[in-house]
């Protein structure tokens, strides 16, 4: 999967050292930002270029230029495969999620073009600290999580590594593991609920409006992956436990992404979510091109010319083909010529 420079990621020319770390790093930050997720308001910039959206990140990579380090991103994803079977083929990884390591090791290559350290990215897998509120098995996080590791080998994606709560000492208890995330880095539950009250629409507090904005589309995920095919319970049950769940969510989310700032502080944060011009954290396109789907949500089909997510129960009323891997797991599906 080739990434296309353009004018913008090229390196700038200054005189002095200092100036020329900083333009090199802002030359970094352009070629990420050509990939970025924004999200849509009056107030969005439309150039990966822009000095508001690099400076939040602008030190931690002049820093790593200086010390002709690798520069490193962080980014909490690949936590599990949906266990709605209306959204997904199965539980393990497939095509969707090879297309989107793929991606990233490739842009952490072209890095390395206008760096000659490069780049790294760490996968920050958040399964196991969703898994029982998402209702994903322990067992299908423990598999999902050895297949991500394998592929990363076997494709040879080798600016990608992974980092998940197993890492921690917690000797498989992982309720325990999740109570001490929550203990040590959760905040007050009373707290989160008045921000995302006072969040609405109207409001001009931008902490506020991410709670309220993360609340609704944690929300309306939660219910989407209950409603699978057979279950036997109203929609209007399922909304009110997915709101009680909701704000579980996001104080482990919230917990999730202090203990990776604490371990990884020198780590620019990426995020699968789109982000505000400015923000601390660079939303990531994961294919490469703009898509609200993420590959553990989604089904890969390859149109004859590239790959897009669909969810699997939209694939079905397609004219298309179910392609298995090597190994005779379900990987993705091809569009068939139309007669």
């Amino acid at each position: 999967m080739k990434i296309l420079d353009n004018e913008l990621s090229k390196p700038y020319t200054s005189s002095s050292h200092s100036d020329q770390v900083t333009d090199q790093a802002r030359s970094i930050l352009t070629k990420v930002m050509q990939f970025r997720r924004m999200m849509i308001s009056e107030d969005s910039c439309d150039s990966p270029a822009c000095l508001s959206c690099h400076n939040p990140h602008l030190d931690k990579v002049s820093m790593a230029i200086k010390q002709k380090k690798k520069i490193r991103f962080v980014l909490p994803a690949f936590p599990g495969k949906s266990p709605n079977p209306a959204k997904v083929l199965g539980y393990l990884p497939d095509m969707a999620e090879k297309q989107a390591l793929t991606f990233l090791n490739d842009l952490c290559q072209q890095i390395q073009s206008i760096y000659e350290p490069g780049a790294e990215l760490i996968i920050c897998s958040d399964g196991r600290v969703f898994s029982d509120i998402v209702g994903i098995s322990e067992k299908h996080v423990t598999s999902y999580q050895i297949e991500i590791d394998r592929l990363i080998e076997e494709l040879n994606l080798t600016a990608l590594s992974t980092f998940n709560l197993d890492d921690i000492d917690i000797k498989s208890d992982f309720d325990q593991a999740r109570y001490e995330l929550v203990k040590k880095y959760g905040q007050d539950l009373d707290s989160l609920k008045d921000k995302v009250k006072n969040g609405g629409a109207r409001s001009s507090n931008a902490e506020e409006k991410e709670a309220n904005r993360m609340y609704l589309g944690l929300t309306r995920f939660l219910v989407e992956d209950l409603m699978f095919p057979g279950q036997t319970r109203s929609k209007s049950s399922i909304q009110k436990e997915c709101k009680v769940k909701a704000y579980q969510a996001i104080i482990r989310s919230n917990a999730w992404t202090d203990l990776i700032a604490e371990k990884f502080p020198e780590a620019i944060r990426l995020s699968i979510h789109p982000q505000i011009c400015g923000s601390k954290k660079i939303g990531i396109q994961l294919l490469g091109r703009e898509t609200w789907m993420t590959p553990w949500h989604a089904v890969a089909v390859h149109t004859g010319n590239e790959f897009v997510l669909m969810k699997h129960r939209e694939v079905k009323k397609l004219n298309a083909k179910l392609v298995q891997d090597e190994n005779g797991h379900s990987s993705h599906y091809e569009l068939m010529p139309q007669n």
